[in-house]
């Protein structure tokens, strides 16, 4: 949520686009990862990392489910969590470059506590004998989570399907709140092309 503010008070273009793109992937890949979370707790009643341990063993399929979503979470290139990460990036670089400096910091903290907590549930050896004898996603959980990820990965990779959505929404929210500032100087590399924007 803190990207979002950040792309919000850029007061530039792709900022405030970035930070309504940061929300879309937050609410798939959040709403995943508490899924996730929720099938383990079901299985285990517990949410302590220490019981857990080596779960891609018994658990394979609900390992890849799981990685991938961390994954879109952390804002790998082609998942959900890229685009708007880096267009809110973009947006503050242009107006303030140390905000967007501590920015790409808290990113790089995130992705080092996401992938940690994710080796010690699902690699090395199954510590717990409970563990051993969990069964893997369902069919009914994995069609949930088969759609979640398709979805995490078309927010990557059809980015323009959305940000030419909200565009001139976004114009206009900059308009009114700096009316000193164009909005083409805020945002010197818009996404909407010449032919739309004669129109």
């Amino acid at each position: 949520m803190g990207f979002v503010v950040l792309g919000i008070f850029s007061f530039s273009l792709i900022g405030l686009q970035g930070s309504i793109y940061v929300m879309l992937a937050h609410g798939i890949s959040t709403g995943a990862l508490f899924l996730l979370v929720g099938m383990l707790y079901e299985r285990r009643h517990t949410f302590e990392i220490s019981e857990f341990g080596g779960l891609a063993t018994p658990m394979p399929k609900y390992a890849s489910f799981f990685q991938f979503t961390v994954l879109a979470s952390i804002g790998l290139p082609l998942l959900c969590g890229f685009v708007g990460e880096f267009l809110v990036l973009s947006g503050t670089f242009q107006t303030r470059w140390q905000y967007a400096v501590f920015g790409a910091t808290g990113v790089i903290f995130s992705s080092c506590y996401l992938l940690w907590a994710y080796q010690r549930v699902f690699f090395g050896e199954v510590t717990n004998p409970k563990n051993r004898e969990l069964h893997d996603v369902n069919g009914r959980e994995q069609w949930v989570m088969v759609v979640m990820c398709f979805l995490m990965l078309w927010l990557g990779v059809h980015t323009t399907f959305f940000l030419r959505r909200y565009e001139a929404s976004c114009q206009t929210i900059l308009q009114q709140a700096t009316p000193g500032i164009s909005v083409e100087a805020a945002a010197p590399a818009p996404t909407h092309s010449p032919a739309r924007s004669s129109r």
